[in-house]
């Protein structure tokens, strides 16, 4: 049975992250000099979709409709394909880059420091034995180390220039983590039973457990955005006369 962290840790943690994408967007367009009206047309766009993702998420789980397998295609596949569908959609977008411009690099890397509080959640759930414990940093899932590197960088960021080069590694690093969890949790899932039948992954496909949608997304719509904003970095020196492969 999970316990009361993981019944309202993790839709706890979904809705802080619905929360602060619409902060982001509206933030950004006021950052950009967007008028009001659009303004306030963007943010309220921002609150319907992510309201809507998340409602159909639960509405697929609490019917058993995400659970189903005997289906083609399965929908657990397409709540997949929808995570990386949103992510990069929204990242590789003109809002995206308007995100990656506007979002300095101490916020964009600190935000993901939110994978640290959600890996503990998930090794309380791999506890309970309500997730597959091969999902859990008890077992193959390292992603722990994204969030906490996140907080110390994300601060170092807030406090002065960093490298260029350790945020280009620590991105990599994360987007590698993050593939390698979503890669685990996939192989575990009913549709191929890698670890074993004591490790089958059903969990995502239960609520609130299927909102675990919303916080890959916005892992992966992280390190496109900083990603984003790399390309964007000047390699010559910029106008407070920083080295340009330093980032504030």
């Amino acid at each position: 049975m999970a316990s009361n962290l993981v019944r309202f840790g993790i839709p706890g943690i979904a809705l802080v992250l619905a929360a602060a994408f619409v902060w982001a967007v509206d933030y950004t367009a006021f950052k950009s000099g967007l008028a009001a009206a659009r303004r306030r047309r963007q943010t309220l766009v921002a609150v319907l979709a992510v309201a809507g993702y998340l409602g159909v998420i639960a509405a697929l789980a609490l019917t058993g409709l995400l659970g189903r397998f005997d289906v083609l295609p399965p929908p657990l596949l397409l709540w997949i394909l929808s995570i990386f569908g949103v992510a990069l959609g929204v990242g590789l977008s003109t809002l995206g880059r308007r995100l990656a411009d506007e979002l300095s690099f101490a916020a964009l890397v600190g935000f993901q420091a939110f994978r640290l509080p959600l890996e503990l959640v998930m090794h309380r759930a791999a506890t309970d034995k309500v997730m597959p414990s091969v999902m859990s940093f008890g077992g193959y899932n390292f992603d722990i180390a994204s969030g906490a590197t996140a907080l110390l960088l994300g601060l170092a960021l807030s406090r002065g220039h960093v490298p260029r080069a350790l945020v280009v590694a620590w991105n990599a690093l994360g987007a590698l983590l993050l593939a390698v969890i979503v890669t685990i949790a996939f192989l575990a899932t009913p549709l191929v039973r890698a670890f074993g039948d004591t490790q089958i992954n059903t969990w995502v496909t239960q609520f609130p457990y299927a909102w675990m949608a919303m916080m890959v997304a916005s892992a992966l719509l992280g390190h496109v955005l900083v990603a984003r904003k790399l390309r964007r970095t000047s390699s010559t020196v910029n106008p407070s006369h920083a080295p340009a492969s330093s980032l504030a």
